[in-house]
């Protein structure tokens, strides 16, 4: 193997990589929320409106004073 890194290094390394990328990427799925429906008619350049439902989600929700901010 590369740099004299035995298979059971390299293929846990590969496995622990793998399993990052794709929580990562589920996380960034999961905030952004992408709109996956395809309007019948293409919007004309400049027409394209995008936003962040997740963030307005969050602007909507109504915030309790009462209950302690945590991080």
């Amino acid at each position: 193997m590369p740099a004299g890194v035995p298979w059971t290094s390299y293929l846990k390394m590969f496995a622990a990589s793998l399993l990052a990328m794709c929580a990562g990427a589920e996380v960034v799925h999961r905030y952004y929320r992408p709109d996956l429906t395809i309007p019948e008619i293409p919007p004309k350049p400049g027409e394209l409106k995008t936003e962040l439902l997740g963030l307005k989600e969050r602007q909507q929700e109504p915030q309790n004073s009462t209950l302690p901010r945590t991080l």
